[in-house]
């Protein structure tokens, strides 16, 4: 196995933030091509590919009809909650479900589990990944969060920029949360870029 190697994680790209959906982000789905084509470059380079799903139980505080701030949506096993029919995910894709606490929000994909019960960190650590490139929705809220807890447990991070959208309820957040992520710790790059980072031979012509 590789050392020191590195992961694509897909953050919460699931229908209900994509146009339509019960929390849509405006051109939440502009992000899914880009993604496509991230995952193709990571499987020619032969690394994991991790996504990350909202999988809230009906009854959680994380909504606003429990006291929380958002409308629901991501609910456990409804189509809301499914992965967006465009992301192309590989077979082996591991899936990480956070937000099933009703007690918390679950911003973070690292508080997520896979279906065997493993903690996102936990998984990086049996995989040897040293560094996450972050793709996925959205920029000032899950992104934002799950870059700051991979950069406070020492995993490196790059986060794709022309991948990633956010919410903006304020104007410029998630222009912001770059900078904050850039501030901690994280580097930027675009798909365009991911041959060359990984290794890759960049055909031309």
């Amino acid at each position: 196995m590789k050392k020191n190697k590195s992961a694509l994680l897909i953050v919460d790209v699931q229908n209900d933030f994509c146009p339509g959906g019960a929390l849509q982000i405006q051109n939440g789905n502009r992000v899914i091509e880009s993604i496509n084509q991230a995952v193709e470059h990571f499987i020619a380079a032969g690394l994991p590919v991790l996504a990350s799903r909202d999988w809230h139980p009906p009854n959680t505080r994380h909504f606003r009809d429990f006291g929380g701030v958002w409308p629901i949506h991501c609910v456990q096993g409804t189509e809301g909650a499914a992965f967006h029919p465009g992301l192309l995910l590989p077979e082996r894709t591991v899936v990480l479900s956070k937000g099933i606490n009703p007690e918390l929000d679950g911003y973070s994909a690292f508080e997520g589990v896979t279906a065997d019960g493993r903690m996102l960190i936990e998984l990086l650590r049996e995989l040897e990944v040293r560094r996450l490139y972050i793709s996925g929705l959205a920029t000032d809220y899950c992104v934002l969060c799950t870059t700051l807890e991979a950069l406070r447990n020492g995993i490196k991070v790059t986060v794709l920029t022309d991948a990633v959208t956010g919410v903006d309820i304020i104007p410029g957040e998630s222009a912001c949360a770059l900078e904050d992520m850039v501030t901690a710790g994280a580097k930027l790059a675009t798909v365009e870029g991911l041959p060359a980072l990984l290794g890759l031979e960049v055909r031309r012509g």
